[in-house]
């Protein structure tokens, strides 16, 4: 989804609670739309934990790169520290829609920097969501009821925000957002 560089991209914030399946509609989204780019996030979490690709950075290093201006936007959620490269504005910039996994409370920060955010928010049914958690094997299941217990988090008003239920086939769920994402013609 290249568009008019004079326009600037949309940047694509992709949010939903944890086990939603961010990770998979993203990576199903970058195959059925080519041309956007997915932003890879630094996380102060420790590599290769699976999930999205992501750049690890330890709590003094994220620190750093905060203070080097690396970040567009970085906040913090359930213990960990995430960061949105600065070289996203580039891309933008130049037109190209960014697809990034966002979290919900950095969205209204995010609404004053960039222009054309577009949020799409991934819902699904709570026992989904329990199964998914339990089954990537990243939390203990005090995590997870914390995880489940903010699932409902409501979105800020005044967001361009599109919802897309994640309960069935991932393929239909990835078509779905394809559709719903396509710019419009002119």
């Amino acid at each position: 989804m290249t568009r008019n560089a004079t326009s600037g991209g949309r940047l694509i914030a992709v949010v939903g609670p944890s086990g939603v399946g961010k990770d998979s509609v993203m990576a199903g989204m970058r195959r059925a739309i080519p041309s956007l780019h997915v932003v890879r996030r630094v996380i102060t979490r420790a590599p290769g934990l699976g999930g999205e690709d992501y750049d690890a950075a330890s709590v003094a290093q994220f620190e750093t790169m905060v203070e080097d201006g690396a970040f567009a936007l970085h906040w913090g959620a359930h213990g960990l520290h995430y960061g949105i490269p600065v070289t996203v504005k580039h891309h933008l910039g130049q037109g190209t829609d960014c697809l990034v996994n966002f979290s919900r409370k950095a969205l209204a920060q995010a609404g004053g920097m960039f222009p054309r955010l577009v949020v799409l928010n991934i819902t699904a049914k709570p026992e989904t969501l329990a199964q998914r958690l339990a089954a990537r094997a990243r939390e203990t299941e005090e995590e997870i009821s914390k995880r489940l217990a903010e699932a409902d988090k409501p979105l800020p008003a005044g967001l361009e925000v599109i919802h897309l239920a994640n309960d069935g086939p991932l393929s239909q769920t990835i078509a779905r957002a394809a559709d719903l994402l396509q710019p419009v013609s002119v």
